[in-house]
């Protein structure tokens, strides 16, 4: 048994290099019209999933802005006099 794709695939392989080298130019010309279709395809809900038309509702996304207080400013008075001990120092 063969395990080596190579001699199977070699005659594919010659066919494109062929179809290439005598109609490139038109491949090419092809593949940019086909994604162009594709593109707009997509652009156009090709993509998306059908939904059912029976019960459908009409979801309109928005954006709610609810404008807050800013939160207070807290302050903490720090007594220079004091040290890490919490023992008044003397006056130098």
């Amino acid at each position: 048994m063969n395990l080596n794709p190579a001699p199977v695939l070699n005659p594919l392989f010659n066919a494109f290099d062929a179809l290439i080298k005598n109609y490139g130019v038109y491949c090419y010309l092809a593949f940019v019209w086909l994604s162009l279709a594709v593109i707009v395809w997509v652009l156009g809900g090709g993509l998306r999933r059908k939904r059912p038309h029976d019960n459908s509702t009409t979801v309109i996304p928005g954006i709610i802005i609810a404008m807050q207080s800013p939160p207070p400013i807290v302050t903490i008075d720090v007594d220079p006099a004091r040290n890490d001990d919490n023992e008044i120092m003397d006056d130098l």
